[in-house]
Parts: C-alpha cells; sequence; structure tokens
C-alpha cells in the first residue's frame, strides 16, 4: 500500500512540473542562433573576408526570416487558415521580434563601421564610407556615374494621393529635392543587375579603393536634378512575403500542380509586406512621409544604416589574396574507393561512409554515374529536394534513361526557394524518359535516398544521407552519407518508394513495415520515444543512461516533453543543436541536458541520434530535425548504422564536437550564446576532424 502512495505522489509531482515546462518562442532562439553567426563577424581572430562571410550570412538569413517566419505572423494575424499560432500571439511575437532585431542591427553596423571596415584599411583596402572621394578619384567617380550608371537610373516622383510599389530585395535611395522652397520627392532604384554594387577605382599610393553604387548615384544626383537643390538622400527597402502555399489536393495532375508552382512564384512580387527597414539618420518629416505613401505600418519599420544588403559585401573584390581569407583544407582521399575500380565493387566488402566536405562529394557522383552506365543496373529511384543548378546528379540519371534504365525521380517542388529549380530540372529529365513524381498531398519528401536495383541475383545497393545531392552546397555543409548493399536496408528503401508512389496516386496511406528503417509517418515516432524509454529504463536499473542528439533544430513539444521528462528520471542528455532550439536548458527539469552550438567554416547539417544503450550503443543518421513540421507533415527516414567501426567514427566525431571549446557555444536559459572557454588545450572540432586524417579514412 505504501508502495502504491508513494507512487502516486511521484507521478503527481511529475505531473505538476509538466505544467511548469518551458519553451524558448521559436522565432527568438533562431535569432539567437543567427546572432551566433554574427559573433564570427565580430571574431577579430578571423581573416577578414572571413568575417565577411559571416556578415553577410547573417544578413542573408535575416532577409529570409522577414520573407517566411515574419510573414507568417503577418498572416496569422490576418486570419489566415495555415497559422500556427493566434492572432495575439503573433502580435506578441511580433514585438519581440522587433526588439531584438533592431538590438542585433546595432551590432551589425558596430561590427562593419568599427570592425570590418578598419581591417580592410590595414589591409590597403578602403571603401568609401562617404559621397565625398578623395581629389584623386573626384574626376573618375563622375565620368564613370554618367557612363556606366545614369544610363540605368529611373527615377520615380512620389505623386500626392497615389500609392506607391516597392519591389522587395531592392535598394532604393528616397531623395528630398527642393525648388521655390516645395519639396519633392523622388525613388532610385539601384540598377544592381547592370552594375556592381561596388565600383574598384584606381589604385593610389600602393592602395585599393572601392566605393558603394548607392554613394556614386549620390554623387551624382547634382547632375540628375541640376535644376533642383538635393535636401537629403537616404536608404529604404523592404521584404515581402515570399513563402508559397501551395494547393496540393490534385498534385497527382502534373500539370495542374505545375501550373499551380509557376503562379505561386511569380506572385512573390507583389507579396504582404514584412519589413520596411530605414537609415537611422532619416529626418522623421521624411520618414512620416514615406511611410504614407508606400502604406507602411509602425511595426514593420527596422532601423537600418546608410548601406543595407550587406550580404553584398561576399561579392567585395578581394585585391590582396590569401592573407584576407581562410583557406579550407582540401577535402581528404578515401583510399579504398580510390584504389577500387568502382564504388559499386567496393561496396561489396561493406557499407561506405562519406563525411562531407572532409570527403568530396565527387565519390557519391561517381556513384551515380557508374549506375547510369552500368549494364547490368536496370532502375533507378532517387528523392530530389534541392539539387545544384547544372546538377551532375541530375545528368547522371538523364544518362540512365537515355541508357534504357527505368529511372523513377520524387521531385519535391515544395522545397522552399528551390521550387523554380527544381521545377526546370523536372522538366529536363521528364524530357529525357524519367519518370517524375511530384508532391505528395500534405507532406513534403525531405528524405535523402536512392536505390539502385540490378538484374538477377548481383547486389542492390541503396543511398541514405542526412543532406541533400547538392555539389554545391556539399562544399560548405557538413553531411554524413551512407552507401550499402546491406540487403536489409536496400528492401526498406524499395519499400518506402513503393509506398510514396502509393500516396501519390491511391490517396490511401499505406501501412508498410521496415526492418531498420524509421519512417515518418509510419514508425519514427513510436522508435524514438522507445529508444528514449529504454534509457530512463538503464537509469531505473542503476545503470547510466545517455543520448546525444544533433540536429538542426527542436522545436515540437511533444518531443522536447520526452526529453524533460527523461532528464528528471537522470539520462544525461547532450544536444548538439545549430538552429532553433525551444528546450530551455538549466532548469529543474532539464538539469541534465546541456545545449552545444557550434557555428565554424562549415555548416554543421547532418542530423545524428545517439543512444548509450547500456554500452551497446546505437547510432542513427537522418534526414530529420525535432520540428513540428519534421514530426508531422514530412516524409523523413533515420537509418542505423550497422558497421561497428563507422559506429565508433560518428561517436568519435561527436565527442570531438563536444569537447570544442573554441567555436563551441553552450545556450543558457536566457538563449544567450556563452562560448566555452576553459583551461584545457583548445580544441577546435572542425579543424580536429581533418587533423583525425588516418582515422578518418581506415574507417571509411
Amino acid at each position: 500500500m505504501f508502495f502504491n502512495i508513494s507512487q502516486k505522489i511521484f507521478t503527481f509531482a511529475v505531473a505538476m512540473k509538466e505544467r511548469q515546462f518551458k519553451y524558448f518562442k521559436r522565432d527568438i532562439s533562431w535569432l539567437s542562433f543567427n546572432k551566433r553567426v554574427l559573433m564570427e563577424a565580430d571574431d577579430a581572430s578571423l581573416p577578414v573576408y572571413e568575417r565577411i562571410k559571416f556578415l553577410s550570412i547573417y544578413a542573408s538569413n535575416l532577409e529570409e526570416f522577414y520573407e517566411v517566419r515574419v510573414s507568417e505572423h503577418r498572416g496569422d494575424i490576418m486570419k489566415k487558415n495555415y497559422a500556427d499560432e493566434s492572432a495575439e500571439t503573433s502580435e506578441e511575437s511580433l514585438e519581440s521580434i522587433t526588439n531584438e532585431v533592431n538590438n542585433q542591427q546595432k551590432d551589425f553596423y558596430r561590427i562593419f563601421n568599427c570592425g570590418i571596415l578598419p581591417e580592410l584599411q590595414r589591409q590597403g583596402i578602403y571603401l568609401y564610407q562617404n559621397s565625398v572621394p578623395m581629389p584623386f578619384h573626384a574626376d573618375f567617380v563622375l565620368k564613370y556615374f554618367k557612363e556606366e550608371v545614369y544610363p540605368f537610373l529611373a527615377p520615380v516622383t512620389i505623386q500626392d494621393g497615389a500609392r506607391t510599389f516597392l519591389r522587395d530585395r531592392r535598394i532604393y535611395l528616397l531623395v528630398k529635392l527642393l525648388r521655390l522652397s516645395e519639396p519633392q520627392y523622388v525613388l532610385i532604384r539601384i540598377p544592381f543587375s547592370k552594375v556592381p554594387r561596388f565600383i574598384p577605382l584606381p589604385d593610389h599610393d600602393g592602395k585599393h579603393y572601392y566605393m558603394f553604387v548607392d554613394d556614386v548615384i549620390r554623387i551624382g544626383l547634382e547632375y540628375v536634378f541640376y535644376d533642383f537643390k538635393v535636401e537629403g538622400c537616404y536608404s529604404i527597402k523592404i521584404s515581402r512575403d515570399n513563402d508559397i502555399y501551395i494547393d496540393d489536393a490534385n498534385s497527382a495532375n502534373n500539370e495542374v500542380i505545375k501550373n499551380e508552382l509557376r503562379k505561386k512564384v511569380n506572385d512573390r512580387k507583389i507579396g504582404a509586406l514584412s519589413r520596411f527597414m530605414y537609415d537611422s539618420e532619416m529626418p522623421q518629416d521624411m520618414l512620416d512621409y514615406v511611410r504614407n505613401k508606400c502604406d507602411i505600418a509602425t511595426e514593420d519599420l527596422v532601423v537600418g544604416g546608410r548601406y543595407m544588403n550587406l550580404q553584398d559585401m561576399a561579392t567585395l573584390p578581394n585585391p590582396v589574396g590569401e592573407k584576407t581569407v581562410r583557406t579550407i583544407p582540401s577535402p581528404m582521399a578515401v583510399k579504398r574507393l580510390d584504389n577500387a575500380d568502382s564504388i559499386i565493387n567496393a561496396l561489396k566488402t561493406g557499407d561506405i561512409l562519406l563525411h562531407l566536405p572532409y570527403q568530396s562529394f565527387e565519390y557519391l557522383i561517381k556513384y551515380f554515374r557508374e549506375a547510369a552506365y552500368d549494364p547490368d543496373v536496370e532502375e533507378i529511384k532517387i528523392t530530389q529536394y534541392r539539387v545544384a543548378e547544372n546538377s551532375a546528379v541530375i545528368d547522371s540519371l538523364v544518362d540512365a534513361a537515355k541508357n534504357g534504365k527505368q529511372v523513377t525521380v520524387f521531385v519535391e517542388l515544395k522545397a522552399r526557394f528551390d521550387e523554380t529549380n527544381n521545377l526546370s530540372t523536372a522538366e529536363r529529365m521528364e524530357q529525357a524518359g524519367v519518370k517524375i513524381i511530384y508532391s505528395i498531398p500534405g507532406l513534403k519528401v525531405h528524405a535523402k535516398v536512392a536505390v539502385v536495383l540490378r538484374r538477377g541475383s548481383q547486389k542492390d545497393s541503396a543511398y541514405l544521407g542526412t543532406g541533400n545531392l547538392n555539389e554545391k552546397t556539399a562544399r560548405i555543409y557538413s553531411d554524413l552519407a551512407l552507401l550499402t548493399c546491406n540487403a536489409d536496408i536496400v528492401r526498406d528503401v524499395n519499400v518506402l518508394f513503393d509506398s510514396l508512389e502509393r500516396l501519390h496516386t491511391e490517396r490511401n496511406k499505406p501501412t508498410p513495415t521496415f526492418s531498420h528503417l524509421l519512417i515518418t509517418p509510419f514508425n519514427m515516432l513510436d522508435e524514438i520515444k522507445r529508444l528514449i524509454e529504454r534509457e530512463k529504463e538503464h537509469v531505473k536499473q542503476g545503470r547510466r543512461g545517455y543520448i546525444i542528439l544533433k540536429m538542426n533544430g527542436l522545436h515540437d513539444k511533444g518531443m522536447i516533453d520526452t526529453l524533460y521528462e527523461a532528464s528528471l528520471a537522470g539520462v544525461e542528455i547532450d544536444l548538439i543543436i545549430r538552429g532553433i532550439c525551444c528546450l530551455v536548458p538549466q532548469q529543474p527539469y532539464s538539469r541534465n541536458i546541456r545545449i552545444t552550438r557550434l557555428v565554424d567554416m562549415f555548416l554543421e547539417h547532418s542530423r545524428v541520434w545517439y543512444f548509450y544503450n547500456n554500452g551497446t550503443e546505437n547510432v542513427y543518421l537522418t534526414s530529420s530535425d525535432w520540428m513540428r513540421r519534421n514530426i508531422n507533415r514530412r516524409i523523413e527516414v533515420a537509418f542505423p548504422v550497422l558497421d561497428p567501426d563507422l559506429r565508433r567514427r560518428i561517436t568519435d566525431i561527436l565527442q570531438i564536437q563536444l569537447r570544442d571549446n573554441v567555436k563551441a557555444c553552450y545556450i543558457d536559459e536566457n538563449l544567450n550564446n556563452i562560448y566555452k572557454r576553459d583551461a584545457r588545450p583548445p580544441v577546435r572540432a572542425q579543424e580536429e576532424i581533418f587533423a583525425h586524417n588516418d582515422l578518418l579514412i581506415t574507417a571509411m
């Protein structure tokens, strides 16, 4: 009786704690990640063009954030049906977002003006920061304006009684003109497609000079408006809703969904406004005027600086060379593959695991190229989420179809901002005879898998990855890719493709069974919870319970609650989360959970799940984060690493990343990024992985 009462008291206490579980707001957590990117731009130990790269990434990230997430909050407020939050909650979120972004913008321009520009000057590179060039450049700049810039300018006078439409992602100069004391306001869109953002000026005294095209235009204003007095000139820009919501109820009809997509992509140009950024030096009367004429709400205002779209800094020419950039090591060779006559034959002796970009993506291209030309290959099936333009993988699939092989590609047209490229590559493949299957109703196919089927008794093979088959991003994204001839895994992948085709055509949810793979929406969620419960059971039996989860994002409250409960049960949990993380550490119910964020020269993109299991370790690689969308609205795949040597290599990588005390940060209970600086010898994980060259080659 006493045991039952005690158990009930314990259960009640846990239930009370559950009611007090806390979660970070998704978007504020993402802004914390972007601030961590900004911290790299502020790191004076990095070469200046590496710092510029991170400054550019920060600005580009923020642009997309406003085009998607802030626009979604605007939609919630307008009572649109796709809202994740109520209008009231979205209003609160927007206020928090605006406050945080405005604070970060101050850091952004401080880093640019007080960090980047002085360091460029120390390297002999001068980027003008005002409209007045030195005397030795004055004639050149005015001549350049008249000959190269002025022909592409199209000033538009803001008319009383008329609304003015602004294009997103464009920089405008708002010019106030006076004639007979009557003000006029003119907008000039910077012709970024016609002239470079940074104009090279003649070198002088051994120094290199550049000028923003913005400032070149400012210098020419008196030439353009020769009979006016130029009273002021300030930069503005807007962001619009650029997300696409496709009604995929008729997605079995390829032509219907393609036409729907084209229309939606075109409609992006007139999406609802989500941000109005203005130069902080702009006088209030000019700001009020343009707000009124462009119908800008107060909550849309974001303070900027003289120069906007500073993601363009990535295009600043580098006249100095290697001393101002970070040299990325060349990909390491995989001798087992280099010495084999083919990838397929190398697979017969065991699984192959590639760690990109530490090892070359060329091995995967070679795998698909071999499949395209191997006379024994009968069929290839593959998913496409994001591919590079002029993709070598797509070339191989086209060649395979032309060589008489049956090729099926599941193309996800709803891959945000890659819709047009995915559509064009899909149409190219269709013309070559590839069977294309487009989006599945209500689901995105986010899994990164392929299967190569051979005739007779010869071994089939499969590819499973944590990232896209994209040779461009594979140079800067850290991902893991498995090639295997394991019959059970190959069968599971083939069953998945059959299930996807049924979901596309029959509209009924299949009930496939898988021997090894964990797949949403079929068996993944239940199996994850079982694996976590097993760690809790080990603790209950007096053994160690330990989990490492490496992901890009953790947002789903149900999964977070499961981790909180595991922590309460005594399971130790290390989270390596690059981006959004809504789990709050350093709380009574999360005292056994640590969050690490790692930002360095490569984008950490691989997803890895590790379960200690009393020493009989289980390691899964996956395409899935624990975002609500991944759990509920996507086809995702997690696959076990069965080879013990490969499994050990992955756990070594995880431990190296957890030991990083140079680029790794803890996330605290206030969402601060706290560097893991300590007295230990410095460990920079991404460099350390390259330093383990011999181990990597041996294990792979």
